[in-house]
């Protein structure tokens, strides 16, 4: 399907692997230039290069700490000075620690907030001014299934990550006039780095094999499996096309089913 993202511009957080990766990806795909952020300069340069050559179109590598808003200044400044406008912004970052309340400080919790809701507001608030005038500006936020059913040691992402589906629903309304759409996706069971360390933390707590422990997560799912990164991303590009003009202010999760709430 020809999602008419031709000729148009992007910033997408956490692309050097995983979700984001698999995101910054299928936008070049489909013809969308695209600016990738993460903080390891190596992974970066690899993803960059790779999305360059197999779909050739403009690929930017900016190194960023999502948690920086310094960095996030410039990650926006770089992508406009390159692409000359900007058309969809992706707000993704990596979790935070795994940890029970009473085994985390107040250095873990402002790191949680700074890299996983702040991140999301500095990046609209810089990214906005140039949203306003693509005319079809995109805002998708990458959160986690456990906004809408909170996971066990994951204290930190349950918190922030909730903050930043209240932002996405107030903006969907005040962008609302500039023909900008706020969407919040949602994945659970992504078979991603960040779930395997979880899982491999799990095996670890419950003197379980990781294998044993895999089983166990797959058991819940009602599709029977772990789904991979792609499966984020097509939703994801759906979202920023001209066919999702009409859908704005959701939160929508890709899970293969195991979230047990209605809404």
């Amino acid at each position: 399907m020809d999602l008419g993202l031709g000729g148009r511009a992007a910033i997408v957080g956490g692309a050097s692997k995983g979700i984001g990766r698999a995101i910054a990806l299928g936008l070049a795909r489909e013809g969308c230039r695209v600016a990738l952020a993460a903080r390891g300069r190596q992974a970066l340069d690899e993803a960059a290069r790779a999305i360059a050559e197999e779909t050739g179109v403009q690929v930017l590598a900016v190194p960023c700490d999502m948690a920086r808003y310094d960095d996030i200044r410039r990650l926006v400044a770089e992508a406009v000075a390159a692409f000359g406008r900007l058309d969809i912004v992706v707000a993704n970052a990596g979790g935070p620690p795994a940890g029970l309340f009473e085994e985390l400080g107040e250095e873990a919790w402002q790191r949680a907030i700074d890299q996983n809701l702040l991140s999301a507001v500095r990046l609209v608030r810089e990214a906005l001014p140039h949203l306003k005038r693509s005319g079809s500006g995109r805002i998708v936020a990458i959160t986690s299934a456990a906004v809408k059913q909170p996971r066990d040691y994951l204290v930190l992402s349950n918190t922030a990550r909730l903050g930043v589906v209240g932002l996405a629903k107030t903006l969907s309304r005040e962008l609302a006039a500039y023909n900008i759409t706020v969407n919040t996706v949602c994945p659970g069971n992504i078979a991603t780095e960040r779930l395997m360390f979880l899982l491999e933390e799990r095996a670890r707590r419950t003197g379980r094999t990781l294998e044993q422990v895999v089983s166990e997560e797959e058991s819940r799912i009602p599709l029977g499996y772990l789904g991979e990164a792609e499966d984020v991303a097509n939703l994801v590009l759906f979202l920023c096309s001209d066919k999702a003009r009409y859908i704005t202010g959701t939160t929508i999760q890709v899970d293969g089913g195991s979230t047990v709430s209605v809404f």
